[in-house]
């Protein structure tokens, strides 16, 4: 396969990806009946089954077993597991809590946060047009808390625990399935115990409601791995530029479901949020294109 179509496949990949994400609100809505950490429990638990069957196929397990080898990646894959399962847990909660703009507010704000903590950790240097977009944000959250009453506080911590979390895996350096499945493990100890709770209580949703429910639970793990799987394929063979920019497809959708499929309160204050974090981006993005353009254009003079 030549240049231009592993350029094509990975867009097509990077694409399916991030319109599975952004799409994801509405198969959560259809377990809105079982109790968010259920849920999660359930995505935890059958992410192990489809990562190791995914590991299996693309002999994936060497990579595994060279996590062992390290404590210091065992330690930072133990925190990056503890953030993205509270994470999806507070992903999960909130969108059948009628809060999916909110989510998508959130995920607008994540490349941001990751710029700040590359700032913080990595000492990057801050560029005007950057600064002048984190100060975007602010504004907007702010214009939130003034004329909604609210501070957006599931958008930021969604936000920051997802940016953490790539800074996590950044460190720890290990392929992604990897290193999920690394995280997978980890957690389910703790939900199997937590599962095993609820069925002897006899509380727990999975064959004790319908085969649909059932059926969502354990599709949990086909939604958590495919589009990841889908992202690393595209990863490898498209410029972060051009992820980057992909990467909004995601939350834009979830926005669009927010306001038009599930009616949640659209007001002025929210347009206003959403104005300055939109304003944000757009200044971010073009302004890291350009810097990529410029420094493309040196190298071929050299």
């Amino acid at each position: 396969m030549d240049k231009n179509d592993q350029g094509t496949a990975g867009a097509i990949a990077a694409i399916c990806a991030f319109v599975f994400w952004g799409m994801a609100p509405v198969y959560w809505k259809q377990l809105a009946h079982v109790p968010a950490f259920e849920v999660l429990c359930h995505r935890v638990l059958w992410s192990l089954f489809f990562v190791g069957i995914l590991l299996s196929i693309r002999s994936g397990w060497g990579a595994f077993k060279t996590i062992f080898t390290s404590k210091r990646t065992m330690f930072l894959l133990t925190l990056s597991g503890l953030l993205i399962g509270g994470n999806w847990g507070l992903y999960i909660w909130a969108v059948n809590s009628g809060m999916v703009l909110q989510t998508s507010l959130g995920y607008y704000i994540t490349p941001l946060v990751s710029m700040l903590l590359g700032v913080a950790i990595f000492k990057d240097k801050i560029r005007p047009i950057q600064l002048c977009a984190v100060l975007l944000v602010v504004s907007g959250v702010g214009t939130q808390l003034v004329m909604v009453g609210e501070l957006p506080w599931v958008s930021l911590v969604l936000a920051f625990s997802f940016g953490l979390y790539g800074l996590l895996r950044k460190l720890a350096n290990v392929e992604s399935l990897a290193g999920l499945m690394f995280e997978t493990v980890l957690l389910v100890p703790f939900v199997l115990y937590y599962l095993v709770t609820l069925e002897l209580q006899g509380t727990a949703s999975f064959m004790h409601v319908n085969t649909m429910t059932d059926m969502y639970l354990v599709g949990a793990g086909v939604i958590t791995s495919l589009p990841l799987m889908a992202f690393a394929y595209a990863a490898c063979r498209l410029r972060l530029t051009t992820l980057g920019l992909l990467q909004y497809i995601a939350p834009s959708l979830a926005f669009l479901q927010g306001v038009f499929l599930f009616n949640e309160p659209f007001s002025m204050g929210h347009l206003l949020t959403f104005m300055f974090i939109w304003s944000a981006l757009a200044l971010y993005s073009g302004e890291s294109w350009l810097q990529r353009s410029r420094r493309f254009l040196h190298a071929e003079k050299v």
